[in-house]
């Protein structure tokens, strides 16, 4: 299973530019690259990808091929700066995320939600059980 299978430039195998790990050429960066630069891709379309084999994912029972989508970096917008609304919106979000639904107390950290109760009503139901 060498990385040569998905090494595609013109498309033709995949339908789209694709590249195995760490050979894509200059010029692409996926969503967190262009964010981490103050990019965003800004309505363009995917332009090429990367594909690689997984163990850890094959382990899990899914598919062993993992797939990374690449934007034209020359064609990126820059990330929008964030309004004083939104930034309200994004610190009432976060104080919700810290109420518990049970005992209705803040928790003074955010509500993990495979428990979906803090950590002390979780204790308790547990131990009730």
């Amino acid at each position: 299973m060498g990385s040569h299978r998905f090494y595609d430039p013109a498309g033709s195998r995949y339908g789209v530019p694709t590249f195995p790990w760490r050979m894509a050429p200059d010029g692409y960066a996926t969503r967190r690259q262009l964010r981490a630069a103050g990019l965003r891709p800004g309505g363009q379309d995917i332009a090429a990808q990367v594909l690689w084999h997984s163990r850890r994912y094959w382990a899990n029972g899914t598919s062993p091929v993992r797939v990374a989508y690449l934007y034209r970096i020359d064609l990126a917008k820059t990330v929008r700066p964030m309004t004083p609304a939104k930034w309200a919106a994004l610190a009432k979000a976060n104080t919700a995320r810290q109420v518990c639904p049970e005992c209705r107390t803040d928790a003074g950290y955010r509500i993990p939600t495979s428990l979906g109760m803090c950590v002390t009503c979780a204790d308790s139901s547990q131990l009730a059980a």
